[in-house]
């Protein structure tokens, strides 16, 4: 697909959280500039101790389409995004995209989220729709992400199949309805957060496939504490939904 199939949306930011990816990094920059060659690149770096963040300035000295935002620490994936979405706004962009740096979102389906984005306020990269999949994943890993999403489809009552995936884009007009600056969420969590704002915001959302890879470069991030903290939050959420609901039909009794 084109990149004329969505030029109308603006000026893109793609946002690309690192810490310690001083290996994937070339490699995912490289495949996003190939494949969306329009979009504009923001690493926005944790203070990486393996030299990514220099690593980053070289990339933006060679590509005036890189830029680097160099954050103090580590401070997590949903801070680093939210610095992201504060520094588009700032130069004036209309959309940006969450990207990890590993390789797992591929650059080649990126084209495809942007092009649903001219119909829509949001777009997910699905891994759980027709079309989608992961790969190298083992068995323990899909149910679980399957399980999650069922569980937080459940709870919060919204149609989405994939709540949890961070490869996704948002017009700067939807993340301003949204007031993301509010979210406190990390991990998986700060991405169920964002799309159930969208979804109680009436906001257009689209999901589109995707083929997440398993990463092969680097060390995983993931840990019990992200899931604990969805699984707490989802049910909070849930609850406080049920309990508004209850209180809305007392007073139309």
């Amino acid at each position: 697909m084109s990149k004329t199939s969505y030029e109308s949306l603006g000026k893109i930011l793609v946002i690309i959280p690192t810490y310690n990816e001083i290996e994937s990094l070339p490699v995912i920059v490289a495949a996003v500039r190939q494949n969306a060659p329009s979009v504009f690149i923001l690493v926005a770096d944790d203070n990486s101790p393996d030299g990514t963040g220099a690593l980053a300035d070289e990339l933006a000295l060679s590509d005036s389409q890189v830029k680097v935002l160099h954050r103090k620490g580590k401070n997590g994936l949903g801070a680093a995004y939210l610095a992201g979405f504060s520094w588009a706004k700032t130069h004036d962009f209309d959309v940006v995209v969450e990207m990890d740096a590993d390789g797992s979102h591929r650059a080649i389906d990126l084209p495809v989220i942007l092009a649903a984005l001219v119909d829509a306020d949001a777009v997910l990269g699905s891994r759980w729709v027709k079309g989608g999949e992961v790969v190298n994943w083992p068995l323990r890993r899909k149910l679980l992400s399957q399980g999650g999403n069922f569980y937080t489809r459940l709870m919060l009552s919204i149609p989405l199949r994939d709540a949890t995936g961070g490869f996704r884009a948002y017009r700067m007009s939807a993340l301003d309805a949204m007031d993301v600056q509010s979210v406190q969420s990390e991990g998986y969590c700060f991405q169920v957060d964002l799309a159930w704002r969208a979804v109680q915001h009436q906001l257009r959302i689209a999901e589109v496939p995707i083929t997440f890879v398993e990463r092969e470069l680097g060390i995983s991030k993931m840990d019990s504490s992200i899931v604990k903290e969805a699984l707490l939050r989802v049910t909070v959420w849930g609850f406080e939904k049920r309990n508004a609901q209850i209180k809305r039909l007392f007073k139309k009794g």
